[in-house]
Parts: structure tokens; C-alpha cells; sequence
């Protein structure tokens, strides 16, 4: 009976469900609260899978990468993931300043004075919070920053016993892997099966803050759009250009040569559906030597996140602004710590990025959660969520091909003759 809505591409019904919820908010105007239940549900699914997805993703990406591995290339190619996501959010951040996305628009007046105000704690405070006093209270408490720091701590545990020579050990390395590894596979299902409730969320949650807002809402959300692929331009060109300029590669020719994966990228929005393309690119067209690429770019696909991070700082400020509590200099800091420590176990698949979202909302005091301005800001940004995603899958899987180009540089383990005009 539902086939027909079951095989229609997932994007396409999202933007059908965002236009149209927009369309019937404008013409029935604040009476369409009573469908607001079918967005409150949308969220309420969310929420149940956020802190599943944070642990069991950040727990097999930590422990996907073999302490054994972690030589200079290890060394060399995690550090500048996270150096480059680092400068990603910071970017991402800045041109939410710069654009300011969302001012002005008050959800939170209109939704009846649910917004309140966040209390940024002490950057030394937040640092220390981030340890876990009790970590099966951070995860039964949703506290985000501290399960992201045990859920790595764990990873990184659970690879050592991988390769203990004792077998017991090695044997229960084994198995606790599998579980979670298993757990994380499960999780994806049920975010897929929560995406397909999606179109019928966002245009629940849209035709409220179009029945409230009227037609002002239209101009944030391309303001949120050109903002995030201003930046993604920004970053490819001085971030990425930069790098491989000084390590003697010509970002013009990179480009060339990497082009079908970034194309891909941007079609297919799947870092890790991508892999195989980026690895042809790489060892094909690049020149690269399969002791850097084979352990460079799976690697890349799980934890090097620019552009995911570039669109959450702009988004994550157009949803502080649109209910008009800005975020304060320690919060934007709490963002990049989250951003950072979350992309280690984003999936690189579609729409990660919005559950990744969820994360810093949470870390910096903004919880999406039924009635709240916050959630309906969110299902703004999830409405237009594909477009963006598209750009961002793009950059990461652009990113991971330059770090390992650079690595595979400083380690003489790249063919010359590949990069010669």
C-alpha cells in the first residue's frame, strides 16, 4: 500500500515535505498547531537515538585504529584529520558570526517562551566535565562531551586487547568488537528507519513555523545555504590549496584527478559508499602508495569530518539565533570541542551529519526535545539538510585525499611521475 512512498528517494520526499509543510503553514496559518504531535513524535525518535548512535560509532572508530598502526603514518595522518576539522568548525563559526543566520526571527518568543537561557559554564569547568565521574550516568543523562570521552577511552582499550598476544585476551578483544561493532550496524538501521518518518516530521514541524512565523522564514534558510558552501569553498581552496601547495602539489591538479570521488561524494553523500572510488583516485591518478591509502583513507572516512563540521557551526548558530539565545564565546568553543571529538565516530554515510548536530546541541545546553523553539529550528535545517549534505560529503572526501596525498609526500611513498605536467 505504502510502496509508493517507501521507493521514492528519501531527499526528494524531504524537500517535498519541507515545501509543502511550508506552503500549508502560509495558507492555514497558527490553527496548524494541531498537527504539531506528528513533529513532536519526529523528535522524540531523534532523541532516542542520539546517545545509542554517539557510543557504539565512537566506540568501534576508536577501536578500529590499531595501536600496532600508529606509527609516523598513524601519527601523521590522525593528527591532520583533526587539525583540519579543528579549522573547520572554526570556520564554520566564523561565518555564522559573519552571516548571522536566524537573527531576528524569535522562535522563541512565538513558541510560547519555552527558550531559556543557557548558562555557559567556565572553559576550565568545561574541560574538567568532560571527564566522567560516572560514565553510566553521563550515558543515562545524555551527557554528551562525557560519553564521547568514555566511548574513546573504550575504543581505544578494546584495540589494544585486539592485539594482545595472550589469546584469552585477544579472544575477548575479538568478540567485544563484533558486539559493537554489531551495535553500531544496528544503530544505522534504525536511522535509517527514522529518516523514512522524516519527510512526514519535517513537514509537521515546518507548517508550525510557517503557521507562526509567515513568510520571514524563507530568507534564513538561504542565508544558512550560502553560508555553509561560502565556507566549504573557503576551506577547499585555502585550507586544502594551502596544504598541498606547500608540500608541492597543485590544488588545480588535484582537482583533476580527484574529481570522480568528489563527484561522487557530492552525488551519492556517502564517505564510506565513496571509498572505493577515492581509492582509485588516489592510487591511479594520484600516485599513491597502497602502505599510506590503505590505512589513510578508511580512516578518513570514519574521523575526517570537515565539512560536517564547517556545517555545523553555521548551523548551530542560525538555530541559537532563531531563538534568540546566542551563543556565548565559551559555548562556540564547546562547539569545536564537540565537533572534533564526534567526527572520530560519525558514520560516513547520509544525513550523519544531522545526528552529529544533534551532539553539540546538546553539549552546548540546547536540546532538541519536543515543544521547545529548538526543535523547530532544527527541522528548518533538517529540511534542507540533502542540500547541504551534499557539499559537506564533498569536502570530507576532497579532505581525506589531500591529508593522505601530504602523508604519502612526507613518508617518499608517492609516485613523482604522476604530479610531472
Amino acid at each position: 500500500m505504502f510502496d509508493w512512498y517507501f521507493k521514492t528517494n528519501l531527499l526528494v520526499r524531504i524537500l517535498i515535505g519541507l515545501v509543502a509543510g511550508a506552503v500549508v503553514g502560509l495558507v492555514v496559518g497558527p490553527p496548524i498547531e494541531v498537527i504539531e504531535p506528528l513533529g513532536s513524535l519526529f523528535v522524540r525518535l531523534l532523541q532516542m537515538i542520539v546517545v545509542p548512535v554517539i557510543f557504539f560509532t565512537l566506540v568501534v572508530g576508536a577501536a578500529s585504529v590499531s595501536p600496532a598502526r600508529l606509527g609516523r603514518i598513524g601519527v601523521k595522518t590522525v593528527g591532520l584529520y583533526l587539525a583540519t576539522s579543528a579549522v573547520a568548525i572554526s570556520l564554520g563559526l566564523i561565518m555564522g558570526n559573519v552571516f548571522s543566520p536566524g537573527r531576528g526571527m524569535d522562535i522563541g518568543q512565538v513558541a510560547e517562551g519555552v527558550a531559556r537561557d543557557v548558562e555557559a559554564p567556565s572553559l576550565v569547568q568545561t574541560l574538567l566535565e568532560i571527564v566522567p565521574t560516572n560514565p553510566f550516568a553521563a550515558i543515562a543523562e545524555g551527557s554528551v562531551l562525557q560519553i564521547i570521552f568514555f566511548a574513546i577511552f573504550f575504543g581505544i582499550g578494546l584495540s589494544y586487547l585486539q592485539i594482545s598476544e595472550t589469546e584469552r585476551i585477544k579472544s575477548a578483544g575479538d568478540l567485544m568488537f563484533r558486539f559493537f561493532d554489531g551495535g553500531a550496524e544496528i544503530m544505522f538501521k534504525i536511522v535509517g528507519w527514522v529518516l523514512q518518518y522524516a519527510p512526514i516530521g519535517v513537514f509537521a514541524l515546518i507548517a508550525v513555523v510557517f503557521g507562526r512565523q509567515g513568510a520571514e522564514a524563507f530568507g534564513p534558510l538561504a542565508i544558512v545555504t550560502a553560508a555553509v558552501y561560502i565556507a566549504l569553498i573557503l576551506h577547499l581552496v585555502v585550507v586544502y590549496g594551502g596544504l598541498l601547495k606547500l608540500n608541492g602539489y597543485s590544488l588545480v591538479k588535484f582537482i583533476k584527478r580527484g574529481r570522480e570521488a568528489m563527484i561522487t561524494a557530492f552525488v551519492s553523500r556517502s564517505s564510506g559508499g565513496t571509498l572505493p572510488v577515492t581509492i582509485r583516485n588516489v592510487e591511479g591518478n594520484m600516485g599513491v602508495k597502497r602502505p599510506v591509502f590503505s590505512f589513510s583513507l578508511p580512516l578518513g572516512a570514519t574521523i575526517n569530518m570537515d565539512g560536517t563540521a564547517i556545517y555545523m557551526g553555521v548551523c548551530v548558530l542560525f538555530i541559537a539565533n532563531a531563538i534568540g539565545i546566542p551563543l556565548t564565546g565559551a559555548q562556540q568553543v564547546m562547539v569545536v570541542l564537540t565537533a572534533v571529538l564526534a567526527s572520530i565516530g560519525t558514520a560516513g554515510v547520509p544525513g550523519a551529519g544531522a545526528i552529529m548536530l544533534l551532539m553539540v546541541l546538546n553539549a552546548v545546553g540546547l536540546p532538541v526535545t519536543e515543544g521547545t523553539p529548538q526543535a523547530l529550528a532544527y527541522a528548518m535545517i533538517l529540511g534542507i539538510d540533502a542540500i547541504l549534505d551534499m557539499g559537506r560529503t564533498g569536502l570530507n572526501v576532497t579532505g581525506d585525499m589531500a591529508v593522505t596525498c601530504v602523508v604519502a609526500k612526507s613518508e617518499n611513498e608517492v609516485d613523482a611521475e604522476f604530479w610531472k605536467d
